[in-house]
């Protein structure tokens, strides 16, 4: 018997992955790194700006920049919807500086609210990462 299961990365334009022989996926949710097996319990979740980590076979396949979304994992099909979900494939230095750059900008505003400068300073940690 495989322990595998199907995931769906979505967005509002365009079926952004899929694949039906995963075996683990790492998200970055508000409770903390979260980890999905097979036959993981029911779930809905929220995503916070961090990386998604797709694993098939012991390996890892794919690496998504997620700044936001939604997760459900019911009955082996993992669904995650997010507006703003880049391949880390497709996320160059120049891309990463600019979104480091907006970030900025944002954090110097003197309005933005506890739970948005959380969001944009947990983005800011990850988009240093990977310059690295």
């Amino acid at each position: 018997m495989e322990n595998t299961y199907k995931i769906d990365i979505v967005s509002p334009e365009q079926l952004v992955f899929s694949d039906e022989k995963i075996q683990e996926v790492v998200l970055p949710s508000y409770e903390g790194e979260l980890g999905i097996l097979h036959n993981h319990i029911p779930l809905i979740s929220f995503l916070k700006p961090g990386i998604i980590k797709i694993f098939k076979s012991n390996e890892k396949i794919n690496s998504f920049f997620v700044e936001d979304g939604i997760i459900e994992f019911n009955n082996n099909i993992l669904t995650v919807l997010s507006s703003k979900i880049t391949d880390l494939k497709n996320l160059k230095k120049e891309n990463i500086n600019q979104l480091i750059a907006e970030t900025e900008k944002l954090l110097g505003e003197k309005e933005l609210n506890d739970n948005d400068r959380y969001l944009a300073n947990h983005k800011m940690n990850t988009l240093k990462l990977l310059l690295n």
